[in-house]
């Protein structure tokens, strides 16, 4: 059957628990979203010491916000790519460059606006990820953590056997970044983008679940690349 996913949204992001023979967690969403969690997940009848990972697809302050206070809740592991591991341990906010005339104005616009009143209470990585695939079988899903770097350095998305992929921000579908589904609207490289989306698309991606906004088909990030 695969896993069950529960969306849960926490401030701006949606955060993902993936339930099978295991827990794990994706992103933490905005800070001091602690008690906001533990609401959703009696929700759906989930233990919070179920949750065994807890799986950060990148290090933007929006992913990473409340998960030293989820950490403390379920006592789960942080998993985080070496190459933002920093951000989070120093409680660092950088904003991402845009990509699009919309990008570019507003992380101007939230850096000002946003930004300085954020503050992210640090908390150590427990799996330093590289550049390797990192399978989830040991936690109970069936599927693994791919390096898909171009959004940021240390971008990782989950992808499941079953064909679900959850992308953090190399994927968008939510306003006001976006109108419609596709490529994000902010990117520190954009063809490595490119190529990491090509990446799950060749490894069989069925749906996209991004961290903003509602679960798209596959097809789109398809015809995107056609024409990039």
């Amino acid at each position: 059957m695969g896993a069950i996913i529960h969306k849960i949204p926490l401030g701006f992001d949606n955060v993902y628990v993936l339930k099978d023979n295991g827990v794990v967690m994706i992103d933490s969403g905005d800070p001091k979203k602690g008690k906001t969690f533990l609401k959703e997940l009696e929700k759906v009848g989930i233990n919070p010491n179920e949750i065994q990972l807890i799986i950060l697809t990148h290090g933007h302050w929006d992913h990473i916000g409340s998960v030293a206070e989820i950490k403390k809740l379920t006592g789960a592991k942080v998993v985080l790519h070496q190459n933002e591991k920093h951000w989070l341990e120093e409680s660092l906010k950088p904003m991402p460059p845009g990509i699009t005339t919309w990008g570019k104005i507003s992380t101007k616009l939230f850096s000002w606006t946003i930004v300085p009143f954020v503050h992210i209470e640090p908390t150590k990585i427990d799996i330093v990820l590289q550049e390797e695939t990192f399978p989830l079988e040991e936690y109970g899903i069936s599927g693994k953590i791919v390096y898909t770097p171009g959004h940021s350095s240390g971008s990782v998305s989950v992808l499941l056997d079953s064909g679900e992929a959850f992308v953090g921000d190399m994927a968008m579908n939510k306003f006001p970044l976006c109108l419609s589904p596709g490529m994000p609207i902010y990117a520190e490289n954009l063809q490595l983008l490119i190529k990491s989306w090509q990446t799950l698309l060749d490894e069989g991606v069925k749906t996209v679940y991004p961290a903003h906004g509602d679960p798209f088909s596959a097809d789109i990030m398809r015809n995107e690349l056609a024409k990039l």
